[in-house]
């Protein structure tokens, strides 16, 4: 077969070095017993240790030419299954109840899928991605520093979040323009913070940091009164940065209790 040619409408960046793709399987460190999802294998870079490695292999590929190339290369592996699909609309419980997934997750889509992974967290093990290296960064902040947002809190309240290692530009063909990173995701016992609405809590955290340099008196003073933050004993006097994601699920929660 002719050579791929990257596509930018599907944000491909195909990964060649062979010391990052030994690194990220040595993160991966894929087992017979393993049920592994691939979302994006594009050439097959990591694919074929995967294949080799993994109990069973499922790729999601949404490139029909990418597709094709990956049914014929593996054709005659019975562990692995190529799914021609679009990610962000993947039934990713139709594949077990213990799976692990990686990927080198399209810049472009990379937030709201990791938020539609996010509904399958109770079948899910791990995750593996490779991210936008700024991406990284939000998703794994502490309270106090200057990355640290709405990204981070939301999927921090349902994720362990570990940076492992960054990857430079010049492990891609064709090189993204920035820096990227490998992250690991490990979901956190059901429970862990009892959110009573989740999509209040979204709604509050966003119109926080919606003017971060604020107080958050100001910067929710049209949805939280001064009573509310007593009743969590917050300080109203905080920015957004400096306030724990236990802080903003007790601060929703309180404000959903208060509603009935």
């Amino acid at each position: 077969m002719a050579k791929h040619r990257a596509r930018k409408r599907f944000g491909q960046h195909f990964l060649n070095d062979p010391a990052i793709i030994d690194a990220i399987i040595r993160a991966i460190h894929p087992t017979g017993d393993d049920v592994i999802v691939e979302i994006g294998p594009g050439q097959g870079a990591i694919t074929d240790a995967l294949a080799r490695l993994a109990g069973h292999l499922h790729a999601v590929e949404l490139d029909r030419d990418l597709v094709a190339r990956l049914r014929h290369k593996y054709g005659d592996h019975p562990n692995v299954t190529v799914h021609e699909a679009d990610a962000l609309q993947f039934d990713f419980a139709s594949l077990g109840d213990r799976i692990r997934v990686v990927g080198n997750l399209p810049y472009n889509i990379s937030t709201p899928l990791l938020f539609h992974l996010l509904k399958f967290r109770e079948r899910i093990l791990d995750m593996h991605f490779m991210l936008q290296k700024e991406v990284v960064d939000r998703m794994a902040a502490k309270p106090g520093s200057k990355a640290y947002g709405r990204l981070g809190i939301m999927l921090g309240c349902h994720l362990h979040i570990e940076s492992l290692f960054d990857v430079p530009r010049e492990a891609f063909d064709p090189p993204p323009r920035v820096t990227s990173a490998v992250v690991r995701l490990d979901p956190l016992s059901p429970g862990t913070f009892d959110i009573k609405d989740e999509a209040g809590l979204s709604t509050l955290v966003s119109t926080a940091f919606m003017q971060r340099r604020k107080t958050l008196r100001n910067s929710l003073k049209k949805s939280v009164e001064v009573t509310d933050f007593q009743a969590v004993d917050i300080d109203s006097g905080l920015r957004p940065e400096q306030v724990s994601i236990a802080d903003y699920v007790r601060l929703s929660n309180h404000l959903w209790q208060k509603s009935r």
